[in-house]
């Protein structure tokens, strides 16, 4: 199995990181984390507010919640730029994916409603492109073609968007968030099958759950959950209080939490695995 840094980007002439690190693993899943990274492109810290340079809005910690996926031999990709460089999991035309407030491709504001950059310092034009055909599109190409593999072996595919969120964010959502939050673009991303087995796991354990609610699946789950072509999908957004530390805007992770979090999320995936091709599932509930 081989890991894959993504190929080297530049801008302005620097070398900079890869657009995403890759895992290939042997299993018919593949895990995908969009918001996990924290880097930003040449010169971009310059042009943020001070509220934005904390990075308030990743998903904290994901690869390290998900860090047995090697050991299941489980294919990953995780980004390594912060989704105000670019949403990875927004289409590249920036179509709206929910009627209610949010952000776009190119976020201009925080999910506290402040602004992302000073006056007048958001990307240029051109340099949206060249982020897009630079970070945006190897990170999909990557998927695709991991997917196609993986299909082509197994006979079908399982891609699971790993997300997380602050519990509390009143400009998404009212009260506080439910510890899982499943979702496939209301049964048309994949097989029910596929989310009867991860609700039943949540389900066997104190945390909250729901399915479809404010959090559908996005772009990437929306986009490559296929069903009918054996290609299944179905986003995860978890809340954040379930595995950092208390203390308030400080993204600590907490070792106590993040101990349970992650024997729960393998628990999970092996009953994925072990479950089999979700449609075939399907059609055997149905007859």
């Amino acid at each position: 199995m081989a890991n894959d840094l993504g190929g080297v980007v530049e801008n302005e002439g620097n070398k900079i990181l890869s657009p995403f690190n890759f895992f290939q693993g042997d299993s018919p899943i593949l895990v995908s984390m969009p918001h996990s990274g924290t880097k930003l492109i040449t010169g971009m810290q310059q042009r943020m507010t001070e509220q934005a340079k904390v990075l308030p809005d990743t998903d904290w910690f994901i690869p390290e919640l998900y860090d047995f996926l090697q050991t299941m031999n489980i294919s990953n990709i995780s980004a390594n730029y912060s989704r105000y460089v670019i949403d990875l999991n927004r289409p590249s035309d920036d179509q709206p994916l929910y009627a209610s407030k949010t952000t776009g491709l190119f976020p201009d504001i925080l999910f506290s409603e402040q602004p992302v950059f000073l006056a007048d310092q958001i990307h240029s034009e051109a340099l949206k492109i060249q982020i897009k055909t630079k970070i945006w599109a190897p990170y999909h190409q990557k998927i695709n073609d991991e997917l196609t593999r993986i299909k082509n072996k197994f006979g079908y595919a399982i891609l699971f968007d790993a997300h997380s969120i602050a519990a509390f964010v009143p400009m998404l959502f009212t009260g506080k968030l439910p510890d899982f939050n499943f979702g496939n673009n209301d049964g048309v991303a994949c097989a029910p099958t596929l989310l009867n087995i991860v609700d039943k796991v949540i389900a066997a354990t104190p945390y909250q759950q729901v399915s479809n609610g404010r959090f559908k699946g996005g772009y990437i789950t929306r986009s490559f959950g296929k069903p009918q072509q054996q290609i299944h999908a179905i986003q995860l957004e978890l809340s954040q209080a379930t595995y950092l530390k208390d203390n308030a805007n400080n993204y600590q992770l907490d070792p106590a939490k993040k101990i349970q979090v992650s024997a729960l999320l393998q628990q999970l995936f092996q009953a994925l695995l072990a479950a089999g091709n979700p449609s075939d599932l399907n059609i055997k509930e149905n007859r």
